[in-house]
């Protein structure tokens, strides 16, 4: 299948929207701590994550939104529109980040606990306030909670190169993301922050899973369809599914995890979420073949209530994951102020949600109105205004 194929085959899967919306909601649980909620998030029930799933993703639809506008625009044009959209990114970082930081020292002081600039890698601010805000706008804040948006900004700016060659030779740059990849395993690549360390989540490995996306959408996938198709990988897949379960249930209870073999348990625990360990790209696969085995692209459940506020808010997701940054904070800082309880957790989770819902809500409906053209006013109506 060619690219434009593929482009015209993958149009408006509605499904995009609502494992992107899924994401969103997993990635708010996740950045609360003692969330007994987030129990139910990917990373708890397996090798990969939240993330995972998010970054591949917005690699698929930024092949699906930018890819016909290079086929037929041109290279030059397609770049320009994908380098916009990377900007809209780091403005969103920016802002963020600016107003994360106020929040954060704001709570702090207001409420005399000053554990929580260092617990959100802020401290920054106060030894060297202005390298640090110089620094992060350089995109090399340490900031937490913040460090998917960063990645995706970096990955966004350097899309159009990927996509151009994607567009051309699949295999190629397939191959050359997976070799950047390796090599980046390999020589321990990856990008400084301010004022140590690095990434969370390191781009040079990382890019792999967005490029993979990528590649998909323009029809990679296609190749292998029938191969996966087969009985036996459906079975293979739930054994390797319910081995991944047992290996995250051991991470988090060290009582199994000392049961494991001491090899077993050196290879998987803890996990490696910074270099994006071979494992974690394996089981996510899994985990998205099962999925759209499991939720067709024509499955009329698709048009079901209950999973409208997932899908506005996969549709909109920027600004629904800057929401549920913010989210996540308050609902932290609740946890802690309050009892903790595990009612008091499920109101947060679930407020969290519903918030999140009506921010997608707005943004849509916003636009929505910003499509509208107003009809042409009379000369006599406007005689009649006056």
């Amino acid at each position: 299948m060619n690219a434009t194929a593929a482009l015209v085959r993958h149009a408006r899967d509605t499904r995009l929207y609502l494992f992107l919306g899924l994401a969103n909601w997993f990635i708010f649980l996740d950045h609360i701590p003692n969330d007994v909620v987030s129990w139910i998030t990917p990373r708890h029930l397996g090798l990969s994550g939240a993330a995972d799933m998010f970054v591949f993703i917005i690699g698929y639809n930024a092949a699906l939104t930018y890819g016909p506008i290079m086929l037929q625009r041109g290279a030059i044009v397609g770049a320009t529109r994908v380098i916009k959209r990377a900007w809209q990114l780091y403005a969103a970082f920016i802002v963020l980040f600016a107003i994360y930081a106020v929040s954060v020292g704001d709570v702090a002081t207001r409420y005399a606990a000053p554990d929580i600039i260092y617990e959100f890698n802020f401290a920054g601010l106060l030894e060297d306030p202005v390298r640090t805000v110089s620094h992060g706008l350089l995109l090399q804040s340490r900031a937490l909670n913040l460090d998917l948006l960063q990645l995706s900004v970096l990955l966004m700016a350097f899309f159009p190169v990927a996509l151009w060659l994607l567009l051309r030779a699949p295999a190629l740059a397939l191959t050359g993301s997976i070799a950047l990849y390796v090599a980046a395993r390999q020589f321990e690549w990856n990008l400084a922050t301010f004022p140590d360390g690095t990434w969370d989540f390191n781009p040079f490995c990382w890019q792999l899973l967005f490029v993979l996306g990528a590649w998909c959408a323009l029809g990679g996938v296609s190749r292998f369809r029938a191969l996966f198709r087969a009985p036996v990988w459906a079975y293979v897949g739930a054994a390797f599914l319910v081995f991944s379960y047992v290996i995250s249930m051991a991470a988090r209870f060290p009582a199994l995890g000392d049961q494991l073999p001491a090899w077993l348990h050196d290879v998987f625990i803890p996990t490696d979420r910074v270099n994006l360990a071979p494992y974690r790209i394996l089981h996510f696969a899994v985990v998205a073949l099962f999925a759209t085995r499991l939720i067709p692209k024509k499955w009329h459940g698709l048009n079901w209530p209950v999973f409208k506020p997932l899908i506005v808010c996969g549709e909109q997701a920027l600004p629904v994951f800057c929401a549920g940054v913010f989210l996540s904070l308050a609902g932290h800082f609740v946890l802690v102020m309050g009892s903790g309880s595990l009612l008091e957790q499920t109101l947060v989770s679930l407020s969290g949600f519903a918030i999140m819902t009506l921010v997608a809500s707005y943004v849509a409906w916003s636009k929505r109105q910003d499509g509208h053209s107003l009809a042409p006013i009379s000369h006599g109506a406007s005689l009649r205004a006056g």
